[in-house]
């Protein structure tokens, strides 16, 4: 593995425990089409013993030797008595993710992060009975002078709108709550983007911290400050970048987690490895039976390493300007599904699977990949027990119709996340034959 290349993407993000940086490093060459040129930029540093790599607020000094070591670390080796601490990086609106179990009978953890004395949480009815009354007992412990109030939304994505919104905000007004209050978000990902959009726009933006209860939200949607509310015409198109004062969570809030919520997730993890983790996504392969059965150090390591890929990611490009667009692999695809299917018919992590498995189509018949990644994709996703094809009732012109008015789509161009060149490499580009694209819409859609 000495004599492999080294992107600086796919160096993990810095933590607070330092010693722990050249364990987590994955090595392997890679490249990006960035979408203002849609030209592919090779980043590439040869290492051989020592090197030092430097790119965007990133520096970190590694061994060939501690790289190699990466992949083959049981991930029970990474915990120690304390959480772990991922670092996203953005000066100084930077935050700790902290990653662990039983983190919310840390009352600490949360409280240095709480500015003022007026809390605001808000949870849904699903999560309210079981953590809300330990969440306010963590934010009040030792602290007489803190009040907390509760807003408690209906759980679902289908929820996700504008009349829900008010809700927090009628609860904010009411409660008489200032600029110096906190927001906090306990629940899954829908609470999470409708909390931080409430804190962004509260008299112009309050504080907030994320307390994610599902593998969904505590590898993806809770890092990196995406808020926002779905439209009837398309998910997500309302909405503002805003990061939170830091990201709690606590693992065993997963004990409680549906099972179709936790596969759901899975796929966001398994992303990662699609994109620009080759290494995490073998180990993936080798552990999924262990993350199905909710074998607690797997789940650790895997929302670790997650967390890790998309801190960096965030890192450098907070408002996807380019590189965080290849976290969105399959989004296009599968917020389609979500949209034209009807929210909450399907979990966003199930239509976000077949959305990956219809990008990875593509990419084949680009010429992009060869099959035996069509075959990885495919079988690690029916191991998850995810679905692998869109809804029957989906056709082309819903998958169209949805597309046409997608995040994505500059000066009228769609622009996709594909696959290209070795497991781990992606391209974010408009430049691609439409009639490629419409190859794949037909062979997945009845009509």
């Amino acid at each position: 593995m000495g004599s492999s290349s080294l992107c600086p993407r796919q160096l993990v993000s810095l933590s607070t425990h330092r010693s722990s940086l050249s364990k987590s490093l994955a090595a392997a060459g890679s490249f990006l089409r960035l979408p203002n040129s849609d030209s592919c930029l090779s980043s590439r540093a040869n290492f051989n013993g020592a090197s030092a790599l430097n790119f965007g607020r990133l520096r970190l000094h590694v061994s060939a030797s501690s790289a190699a070591q990466a992949v083959e670390q049981s991930p029970s080796e990474t915990s120690s008595s304390g959480p772990t601490v991922v670092e996203v990086d953005l000066g100084d609106r930077s935050y700790p993710i902290y990653i662990g179990p039983g983190l919310l009978d840390q009352p600490d953890l949360l409280q240095r992060h709480v500015h003022g004395k007026r809390v605001l949480v808000v949870t849904n009815t699903t999560i309210a009975p079981i953590y809300l009354d330990k969440v306010v007992s963590a934010l009040t412990y030792m602290k007489p002078n803190v009040s907390v109030e509760s807003v408690i939304l209906p759980d679902g994505e289908k929820y996700k709108n504008m009349d829900t919104l008010m809700k927090v905000f009628d609860k904010a007004i009411e409660s008489r709550l200032d600029r110096r209050c906190t927001f906090v978000a306990l629940g899954g990902g829908v609470i999470g983007d409708m909390c931080g959009y409430a804190a962004a726009s509260f008299l112009r933006g309050v504080n907030f911290i994320q307390i994610p209860t599902t593998v969904m939200a505590q590898v993806d949607s809770s890092v990196g400050g995406k808020t926002g509310i779905n439209h009837r015409l398309g998910k997500n198109l309302i909405g503002a970048f805003y990061q939170p004062q830091c990201v709690l969570i606590d693992t065993d809030t997963l004990n409680t987690l549906p099972d179709r919520e936790l596969a759901s997730g899975l796929a966001e993890v398994i992303k990662y490895g699609l994109i620009r983790d080759a290494e995490f996504f073998q180990w993936q392969e080798k552990n999924i039976k262990s993350l199905m059965a909710r074998d607690p150090h797997a789940l650790a390591y895997a929302i670790k390493r997650s967390c890790e890929n998309k801190a960096e990611v965030v890192s450098l490009d907070e408002r996807e300007s380019g590189l965080r667009a290849t976290l969105n692999l399959g989004h296009t695809f599968g917020h389609a599904i979500e949209t034209g299917f009807g929210y909450g018919e399907w979990l966003h992590g199930e239509a976000i699977a077949a959305g990956m498995v219809m990008a990875v189509d593509m990419s084949y018949r680009l010429g992009w990949i060869d099959e035996s990644i069509v075959k990885r994709v495919e079988n690690i996703l029916q191991q998850a027990k995810l679905p692998t094809a869109p809804p029957e009732t989906m056709t082309i012109e819903m998958f169209k119709s949805v597309m046409a008015v997608d995040k994505k789509v500059a000066d009228g161009l769609l622009r996709l996340i594909l696959l290209k060149g070795p497991l781990g490499n992606c391209v974010f580009t408009g430049d691609y034959d439409r009639n490629v694209l419409d190859e794949t819409l037909y062979s997945f859609c009845k009509s």
